[in-house]
């Protein structure tokens, strides 16, 4: 790898770890999916919206877990974002 190569790949990580750190808890049974999307990883507008309109139909999560259910959300990203992921007011929940 040349010096300029290892020089911007340090930079992209650098990048990638600040924009990790921002991400902050948001409850997803009152964020709309502009929030849901800027604070959960791997979430984008789609699943966000799809988040969004899974409640509406169901009413509000009951577990972090329940959000495998929403069609694009697997296991995986909800692992990832289970620290970030609220419930109701303040507490997070994790089963």
């Amino acid at each position: 790898m040349t010096r300029i190569t290892q020089i911007f790949a340090a930079s992209i990580l650098m990048l990638a770890g600040a924009v990790l750190a921002i991400a902050g808890p948001v409850n997803v049974n009152t964020a709309d999916a502009e929030t849901i999307s800027a604070e959960l990883q791997g979430v984008g507008i789609s699943k966000a919206i799809a988040i969004v309109e899974y409640r509406q139909a169901n009413g509000p999560f009951r577990s972090v877990d329940d959000l495998a259910m929403v069609k694009g959300i697997g296991e995986r990203t909800v692992e990832i974002n289970r620290k970030n992921i609220l419930l109701d007011s303040g507490a997070k929940k994790t089963k």
